[in-house]
């Protein structure tokens, strides 16, 4: 499938999808295509096409069968518009054109572009409540806000995304995932003004693997404790990432002071690191805007954490941070096979660490705090 891409002239904004499972045994009819230009959809980036878009899917949601609403190559305007279910079959949106926001406020009845309501199987788009789906060959330009927000999702797969974003732009996380379990993210590319990949409360079971990221502020796990309930993510894995000219490469935050969390079972391994300002980092006195108080700890505990083959070049002194709270120590933390060189000015590189408990294997450069 070629790529697709979702733009909104200058911005392009982010989709909310809430989904939740169906099932439906009735007799299954043969697949069939719905063209949106059947419905009264014009490619010529001017058009709303809100309405033509709704009416093809309505239609396809009603087959009884597998049904695909297919958007041709071209440039589609399309308002604010919700798709809902349940759908009488399995049903996909297939983009081989261009969707296009409008930049005028006026033609956004909600606070978000696309949503999907109450579909089970839906692929090739983002997704809030989806389960056991597919999200691959989509390209997402200068996004408002996050790419695309995983949200209550179970079971998913993305794969073959690719997000532009400049780097000035704030708060444009590639992908942010809360509260779902089981999310596989690989084969991508991601540029972003804020972190690549997000994990907040409640993520757990998330596998990373071959995805570059950059520019952008790395992959995250956090920020967590600012909230009172669901501080908790568990069993991270990011393999074979490369990250190019990031802010960060693999990093935990947590505020400081903070009510009381887990962040715990993460591996992060043959990571290549290209002028990267804190390649790896452990930051518990997370605090991004003022006052803040220095003197305060983190009540999140974070613990079994391995960082393994993680190699290439920093672009501050300080290569390996891991500031850790004074009340919840950082425990069974491993690093194994560090090579992390700088060459700037008051070199070599350096490892800073703080309230850490752990070990160190292989080769240690910086020289490990552990």
């Amino acid at each position: 499938m070629s790529s697709s891409r979702l733009a909104i002239g200058s911005v392009c904004l982010s989709m909310v999808f809430m989904l939740a499972c169906i099932s439906d045994a009735r007799r299954r009819l043969p697949q069939r295509f719905f063209d949106v230009r059947a419905f009264g959809a014009v490619p010529d980036g001017r058009t709303d096409n809100a309405k033509a878009f709704l009416r093809a899917w309505d239609v396809a949601c009603r087959w009884r069968g597998p049904s695909r609403v297919y958007v041709p190559f071209g440039t589609f305007m399309v308002g604010s518009v919700k798709f809902k279910g349940p759908c009488d079959g399995p049903i996909a949106l297939v983009i081989k054109g261009d969707l296009k926001a409008p930049t005028d406020p006026r033609y956004f009845s909600v606070d978000h572009w696309l949503s999907f309501l109450y579909v089970d199987g839906l692929v090739n788009m983002r997704f809030d409540f989806v389960s056991n789906s597919k999200v691959n060959h989509i390209r997402s330009i200068d996004s408002k806000n996050a790419h695309f927000n995983l949200f209550a999702c179970t079971n998913m797969n993305m794969s073959h995304i690719r997000i532009i974003t400049p780097s000035w732009a704030p708060n444009t996380d590639g992908i942010h995932i809360g509260s779902s379990s089981n999310i596989q993210i690989s084969h991508s590319i991601i540029g972003t003004g804020d972190d690549c990949i997000s994990m907040v409360s409640g993520s757990q079971d998330i596998d990373i693997s071959d995805v570059i990221c950059g520019p952008g502020h790395g992959i995250s796990i956090g920020s967590l404790g600012r909230g009172q309930i669901d501080n908790v993510v568990t069993g991270v894995a990011v393999s074979n990432c490369t990250f190019v000219g990031t802010q960060n490469g693999i990093r935990i935050k947590t505020w400081a002071p903070s009510s009381a969390g887990l962040a715990s079972g993460f591996t992060f391994e043959d990571i290549t690191m290209n002028h990267v300002n804190n390649p790896i980092f452990i930051d518990q006195q997370y605090c991004p805007h003022p006052p803040c108080n220095r003197q305060a700890s983190s009540r999140i505990q974070v613990s079994n954490v391995t960082m393994r083959n993680i190699w290439g070049t920093s672009t501050s002194k300080a290569a390996v941070t891991m500031n850790c709270s004074g009340s919840v120590p950082c425990k069974q933390i491993t690093l194994a096979n560090i090579n992390l060189a700088y060459r700037g000015p008051g070199g070599p590189a350096i490892s800073a660490c703080s309230n850490v408990r752990g070990k160190a294997y292989g080769q240690q450069l910086p020289p490990g705090c552990l």
